[in-house]
């Protein structure tokens, strides 16, 4: 898509059971092309990304992660994170909308026995399922109450990302009497549940979020996928990747929307579009100004982008190493993923306002929408502080202390 910064990296070695990377960063960028056609009407609308999510299912790319035996795609997290990456280049909310999908419905290949998983992979392929939800601990806690045909789930929670559209929803709940955190997974369709689309935020408009409470939703053994517990004698150190896994979805989320204001921007640049002040002449792209604005920009996108390629290669590195994983190595690996995504937090809210300055007083036209790029940023920023993260790195620095089992919003 012509960017000016860094491209989003390679991908791993072709699955032979599957069609492999190139055919999936193609199909990507195939249709994020097509979002970008109306993103800007799109987000200004605000409405619930049933076509969205439609135009990500006719792609194929729903089922990326499931395996080919499965039914599904067959792809690698490499690849499923340069997805996003590209989508997010047209559309930041969409790429929240798919990413958060990827690591959910990949959730039960760590948490649950794997002919559970396989079960939930097969069926979730074959239905087409988008997975919405969250993992994330919240007050107050949703609780898993045993009852005689299995369990009850009860509470309500809010969550940011994909319940108004999703066919299956993962929720983090507490087992009444022990307090044990578990993933369970629920049918949104069942009685007892309710979602509400009293989200009401000013960026990410399009990630579906909302609502949702459960009144004694009728819960099976399968649909518990396992335990969240951060003691290291029920969280493996394999099992606890998956909190560096899905934090750097956030990494390539926030570039891919670095990588698409940059390009933007230079692309009004180019034609002619106001200057750094408006007492400057019309289409002065060889401003010193604009051109320093431009330069410092993109050295923090491509270092953001090399910091966050050495923390995929860990973290593909790690799901290769599987149960010979150990905990140091796993903290090896999430502090790389922790510098990585604060890199990337500072490059996308440093691009995305910046930018507004260097095209000048026409960046506050609606019609342009150059507005969207900074909300979508800052909305996920808040919701992922990059001052959680620098701690857990300045901690492992100084103390050598293993970061916390923190699973993203």
């Amino acid at each position: 898509m012509g960017v000016a910064t860094a491209p989003s990296g390679p991908v791993s070695d072709t699955d032979p059971t599957g069609p492999g990377p190139a055919h999936w960063l193609r199909v990507a960028r195939e249709t994020a092309d097509d979002l970008a056609t109306d993103a800007v009407a799109r987000e200004q609308a605000g409405k619930a990304p049933f076509d969205e999510v439609a135009r990500l299912r006719e792609a194929g790319l729903l089922t990326l992660l499931v395996p080919a035996e499965l039914g599904g795609g067959g792809a690698d997290w490499p690849t499923a994170y340069a997805v996003v990456r590209e989508i997010a280049v047209a559309d930041g909310a969409i790429a929240r909308l798919l990413g958060c999908h990827y690591f959910l419905s990949w959730s039960a290949r760590f948490l649950a026995e794997p002919a559970l998983a396989a079960r939930v992979e097969r069926r979730s392929a074959a239905e087409q399922w988008f997975w919405g939800g969250g993992l994330a601990v919240q007050e107050p806690h949703l609780t898993l109450t045993r009852t005689a045909r299995g369990h009850a789930l009860d509470g309500r929670q809010s969550y940011p990302t994909g319940v108004l559209v999703a066919d299956r929803l993962v929720v983090r709940a507490r087992r009444a009497g022990t307090g044990e955190p578990l993933a369970v997974t629920v049918d949104p369709a069942h009685r007892g549940v309710r979602v509400e689309g009293d989200a009401d935020t000013f960026g990410q408009r399009l990630a579906a979020a909302g609502s949702v409470e459960f009144d004694a939703v009728q819960v099976s053994t399968a649909d518990v996928f396992g335990s969240l517990s951060a003691d290291e004698e029920v969280l493996t150190p394999l099992s606890a990747l998956t909190a560096p896994v899905g934090r750097l979805l956030s990494a390539q989320l926030l570039l891919g929307m670095t990588e698409g204001v940059l390009a933007e921007a230079r692309e009004y640049s180019r034609a002619g579009g106001p200057a750094w002040h408006p007492a400057r002449p019309a289409g002065s792209h060889h401003d010193p100004q604009v051109l320093t604005g431009y330069g410092e920009l993109t050295v923090l996108a491509r270092s953001a982008s090399a910091l966050t390629e050495q923390a995929l290669k860990a973290v593909h590195g790690g799901l290769a190493r599987g149960e010979d994983l150990t905990y140091d190595e796993y903290a090896d690996i999430s502090v790389l993923v922790a510098m990585a995504e604060a890199a990337a937090s500072r490059a996308a809210q440093e691009s995305t306002s910046r930018a507004l300055e260097i095209i000048g007083p026409r960046s506050a036209s609606s019609r342009l929408g150059f507005d969207r790029f900074w909300r979508n940023a800052r909305t996920h920023t808040l919701y992922e502080p990059v001052a959680h993260r620098l701690r857990d790195v300045g901690d492992y620095f100084l103390n050598g202390a293993h970061p916390p089992f923190v699973l993203p919003v």
